[in-house]
């Protein structure tokens, strides 16, 4: 896959790629991360990453860097269903590092998703957002 975008955030160029399986530490390292400002715990799953990441017919990841710093993920799955009247994509896991919120960067890694997924003939794709207040924010946009 070739999905590649920039943004200048401030000074600083935002380079978005593909994740491959080769990414598989770094991207536990923000999947952690997220889970953790949720409340929760991952553990060690790079394996799991690898594995899912190796999956391109079923899954998809974009990684988001600021100069050579990883600073943001998407992860999604293919799903098929009735109500999607056939295949459909979910994201399953949306970061951007704190210290670069609001900086536009998790909007290129949506519209990267949704690039993807017109490639891939999803006529939707879902998410879940937490449901805790702090990210009332999140789940307004």
């Amino acid at each position: 896959m070739s999905l590649y975008c920039s943004l200048f955030v401030e000074t600083t160029l935002i380079t978005l790629r593909v994740a491959t399986s080769d990414d598989a530490l770094v991207v536990t390292e923000l999947v952690a991360a997220l889970l953790t400002e949720l409340g929760g715990a991952l553990g060690d799953v790079a394996d799991v990453a690898r594995d899912v990441l190796a999956r391109e017919d079923r899954a998809a990841g974009f990684l988001a860097f600021e100069d050579r710093r990883v600073v943001g993920v998407i992860l999604l799955s293919e799903g098929y269903a009735m109500f999607a009247r056939g295949a459909f994509g979910q994201i399953t896991e949306l970061y951007v590092r704190p210290d670069l919120r609001s900086a536009g960067i998790a909007g290129r890694l949506l519209d990267t998703a949704v690039a993807h997924g017109r490639e891939r003939g999803w006529r939707r794709i879902d998410v879940g957002a937490p449901q805790q207040p702090q990210w009332e924010r999140t789940v307004a946009v």
